[in-house]
C-alpha cells in the first residue's frame, strides 16, 4: 500500500468519542436531552439566549476537561512523513492540542466567540463559560462560535480545493449524512484511494474505498501498520 504524500482527513464525531466527548445525537434526534431546535438554530439564540449559552457551556466545560485520544496523536505523528490536512465537523480543540497543525473547521469552535455584529468577527476564549452579559470590543453581543442549522458553512469554500489536493482521502468517524461536509468525501481526484475508519464502515458503498471497521485509535493504528510495516 503506497503511503501518501498530501494527505486529507475527514473527522467527525467518531473521532472524539474516545477522549469521552459527547456525540450530541441520541435517542429521538435530542441533543443531550434538547431538541436541535432549541439550542441549535438561530431562532433559538433569539428566542432563549440563555439557554442556549448553557447548552454550549456545558459542551465546552467538557472538552476543556478531555484530553486527544491515540487517534488525535496518531494524526498529528504522521505530520513527520507527510504533509497532512485535517477538515473537521467537530467543534472541540482536541486535534490542534494533540500537535496538528493544519486544522480547519467547518462548523466552527467551541473555544471561540463570535460577534453578533456585522463583522462576526471570532475571539478566542481563555476560559469556558460565556455569559449573554458578554460583548466584542465594538459593543455587540457574543454568541457561541458555531454554524447552526439553517446556517451557511462558509469555510466550505475553503475545503473543496484542500480535498481536490490530495493523493489520500481519509474519513475518520462520521456517518458521512451531514451536508454539505458528506459531499468532501466525493470531491477527490479520479482514482484517489479513500480509506473509510468508523465502526458502521462495512456499509458504506463508496468508490475506491477501502472499509476500516474500527473506532478511531484501532483503525489509524492499522493503517499505520500497513504503511509503515
Amino acid at each position: 500500500m503506497n503511503v501518501p504524500e498530501h494527505l486529507v482527513v475527514l473527522t467527525g464525531a467518531g473521532m472524539s468519542a474516545e477522549s469521552g466527548i459527547a456525540t450530541f445525537r441520541g435517542a429521538g434526534g435530542l441533543w443531550e436531552g434538547h431538541r436541535v431546535e432549541d439550542v441549535a438554530t438561530p431562532a433559538a439564540w433569539d428566542r432563549n439566549p440563555e439557554l442556549v449559552t448553557r447548552f454550549y457551556n456545558e459542551r465546552r466545560k467538557a472538552v476543556w476537561e478531555a484530553e486527544p485520544n491515540a487517534g488525535h496523536h496518531q494524526l498529528a505523528a504522521w505530520q513527520d512523513r507527510m504533509h497532512v490536512q485535517i477538515i473537521t465537523q467537530n467543534v472541540d480543540d482536541l486535534h490542534e492540542r494533540a500537535g496538528s497543525e493544519h486544522v480547519l473547521h467547518l462548523h466552527g469552535e467551541l473555544s471561540k466567540a463570535r460577534s453578533c455584529g456585522p463583522s462576526a468577527e471570532a475571539y478566542p476564549l481563555n476560559h469556558w463559560e460565556m455569559k449573554t452579559s458578554d460583548r466584542c470590543p465594538a459593543g455587540y453581543p457574543l454568541r457561541p462560535h458555531i454554524v447552526w442549522f439553517g446556517e451557511a458553512v462558509p469555510k466550505m469554500v475553503e475545503a473543496f480545493p484542500l480535498v481536490k489536493q490530495a493523493d489520500c482521502v481519509l474519513v475518520i468517524g462520521t456517518s458521512l449524512q451531514v451536508y454539505p461536509a458528506a459531499q468532501l468525501a466525493f470531491e477527490s481526484a479520479p482514482g484517489v484511494p479513500l480509506h473509510v475508519i468508523d465502526p458502521a464502515a462495512d456499509v458504506l458503498d463508496l468508490p475506491n474505498a477501502t472499509a476500516w471497521p474500527y473506532a478511531a485509535s484501532e483503525g489509524l493504528a492499522r493503517l499505520n501498520a500497513r504503511w509503515f510495516a
